[in-house]
């Protein structure tokens, strides 16, 4: 949105009265009227003024009235703006850092047992619905090898073998008029590249060596090395997303808030497109925020996900934690408590 205001667009004033109006509509859940903030000492104006400041913030697109009433509510937009730029992040208390680490510091324990621990507690602490996506085979381990073996006349299974023993196969179809050679050329180029990494770190490599025509690969060959890289992350694999605290939506829901949680509970049974949501968590080191409609899967049910990657002993990040709820979420609660369950799944992965 190249037109959405920003913090330059707000004077001092309109600021204050912002930053207060969208931390009581977080704290209360309820629209903010002028004369609830105007006894706010912070602020220290008349509800008169309050109301031409809340008009202004109306008119940019910040606020907006759910009904006809003097109380107003942060648009998605003004959301975006409070969390980027005036939100305030807190630091985890003693007791909670405590309550995330306990029972999941213990190195015997089985991985997916312990990050569903996490899921479990995280959900808890922040009293909403929280989202792990574990491991997946191809970004969990470096490969050793990977082979094309011939399964008949169209169709070719690649072998996959990592360094920690594991073995995946997948079925490929061959382009029409592939010579048989081109099954251990495929895999010769492959070995070169791929030893020593995941699949997920050198497939863009790959991609873009043929996509410039760097290879001396011919084109029906480039196609089964293609294939053999293709991205199938989660794909079929129910296990590789773990949510917890459902419950917890509807405790915190209000009466007029029943249908979106019911409609949020249809959008989590679509576990792949929920992984594609997470999936883009992974870019970047801290924590990511989607707000409302910034995500199309959640966007009718109206709800924020705040999320962070993990990562194993070699420092790759091979998962996600997160929290989803309502776009009132208190979000500075939940990002120190999403980022320090991340924080812990990572050393526990050490």
């Amino acid at each position: 949105m190249s037109d959405a205001p920003n913090l330059s667009d707000l004077d001092d004033r309109s600021r204050e009265v912002f930053r207060r109006l969208v931390e009581t509509y977080l704290t209360s859940g309820e629209p903010v009227g002028s004369r609830t903030l105007s006894q706010d000492n912070v602020i220290g104006v008349s509800p008169a003024t309050i109301r031409n400041v809340m008009a202004d913030l109306t008119d940019m697109g910040l606020l907006y009235s759910p009904h006809i009433s003097a109380g107003r509510l942060p648009t998605e937009r003004g959301l975006r703006l409070f969390v980027d730029g005036l939100m305030e992040i807190g630091d985890l208390s003693a007791e909670e850092r405590a309550a995330i680490e306990r029972e999941m510091g213990g190195g015997d324990a089985a991985v997916e047992a312990a990050l569903a621990e996490a899921a479990t507690r995280l959900s808890g602490l922040t009293r909403a619905a929280s989202l792990v996506m574990t491991p997946t085979g191809e970004k969990d381990a470096a490969l050793k090898h990977i082979e094309f073996v011939s399964a008949g006349p169209n169709q070719a299974l690649v072998v996959l073998v990592s360094d920690d023993g594991k073995v995946e196969n997948r079925v490929v179809a061959l382009p029409p008029g592939l010579p048989p050679a081109a099954l251990v050329q495929a895999g010769n180029y492959l070995n070169a590249r791929l030893r020593g990494r995941t699949l997920g770190e050198a497939r863009a490599d790959i991609l873009r060596e043929i996509a410039e025509e760097r290879t001396e690969l011919d084109r029906l060959t480039a196609r089964l090395v293609e294939a053999g890289v293709a991205d199938r992350t989660g794909e079929g694999d129910d296990a590789s997303l773990i949510i917890r605290g459902r419950a917890h939506l509807l405790d915190e829901a209000e009466a007029d808030d029943i249908e979106r949680v019911r409609m949020l509970f249809d959008d989590l049974e679509r576990k792949r497109e929920v992984i594609d949501l997470l999936q883009a968590a992974r870019e970047g080191d801290g924590v990511r925020i989607f707000i409302g409609s910034e995500n199309r899967l959640f966007s009718l049910s109206g709800s924020s996900v705040i999320a962070a990657p993990y990562r194993d002993a070699s420092r790759r990040i091979v998962g996600v934690v997160g929290v989803i709820g309502p776009t009132r979420l208190n979000y500075a609660r939940v990002i120190p408590l999403v980022n320090h369950t991340a924080d812990v799944v990572s050393r526990l992965l050490k």
